[in-house]
């Protein structure tokens, strides 16, 4: 393991917003706050009276299936991973977010409201150094059809292979970028969450995703995209799932420098392929 160092980052100024749970369909309300270094990127539930505090930390991690939650003793957060994506692609490394209920808005679907509420919250650089670490050696997840594969590189870049059997629409679409701010707010951040209708369907029948709409997502049906105003981007889905898994690796705690791999991948294996990827950064073997 090396490691580069340049200087830790958080906001200027606090932002608040407000938007709907997608699963859970609440109204809930955030405000980002500054935060000093090595505070990290903390939420804290202003609803409940102990206004517990949750580390946005990989060893928090509760579920990982259709989003990603955090947890400890009675509260959690879920669908933490659009905001956490945001925060990466603009290296904020502390900020305290104040939300009064148990899952992060959905806003559109997207990270662009979060992309936008940084600039206009602005970046500040803090005096304390931050470590950026970078790999010596491969490490590698493979599960049935999916793979992660992190390979040593002087710069954080991300190549992702959505392959989706089930689906005539989606077949195999692919992409691949150098994460910086400026990428991300246009290449990446607009990209929408997706479903295909038939897979969702018995999620809807038990009311499993409330604040689910074609506001929010692109939902595909019989091969075709539901939303009148169709997609964003000719692979849009693909450019969605590595929102998603910038995100999911943000978890591990440190700036790295890598190349990532990711074929078929969704959060479940992002956040196994993240413990992995941490334990070696952490010094151990891959």
């Amino acid at each position: 393991m090396l490691f580069q160092e340049t200087f830790q980052n958080t906001i200027q100024n606090d932002i608040t917003v407000s938007g709907i749970g997608l699963f859970t369909g609440e109204k809930v309300k955030i405000t980002i706050h500054p935060a000093k270094a090595d505070h990290g990127i903390v939420f804290k539930r202003v609803d409940l009276s102990d206004k517990p505090i949750l580390k946005a930390d990989l060893n928090l991690v509760r579920e990982a299936n259709r989003r990603t939650l955090i947890g400890e003793g009675k509260s959690s957060v879920q669908t933490v991973e659009h905001i956490l994506s945001a925060f990466a692609a603009y290296n904020i490394d502390n900020a305290l977010i104040e939300i009064d209920g148990s899952e992060v808005p959905v806003f559109d679907g997207s990270s662009k409201t979060f992309a936008d509420l940084i600039e206009e919250a602005k970046v500040q650089k803090l005096d304390q150094k931050a470590k950026v670490l970078s790999l010596k050696e491969p490490v590698y997840f493979s599960e049935n059809d999916i793979h992660l594969i992190a390979l040593p590189s002087d710069e954080y870049k991300i190549s992702f292979t959505l392959h989706h059997p089930s689906s005539e629409f989606l077949r195999s679409q692919y992409f691949s970028y150098i994460v910086d701010e400026k990428t991300y707010k246009t290449e990446i951040a607009p990209s929408r969450t997706f479903s295909i209708y038939e897979e969702i369907k018995p999620l809807l029948d038990n009311n499993l995703i409330k604040g689910g709409s074609l506001k929010n997502a692109v939902v595909i049906k019989d091969n075709k995209v539901m939303n009148e105003d169709g997609v964003r981007y000719d692979n849009e889905m693909v450019r969605h799932k590595i929102l998603d898994l910038m995100g999911d690796l943000s978890l591990i705690g440190n700036r790295f420098l890598a190349h990532i791999i990711a074929i078929r991948s969704g959060h479940l294996s992002n956040i196994k392929f993240a413990k992995k990827l941490l334990a070696y950064l952490q010094g151990g073997e891959a």
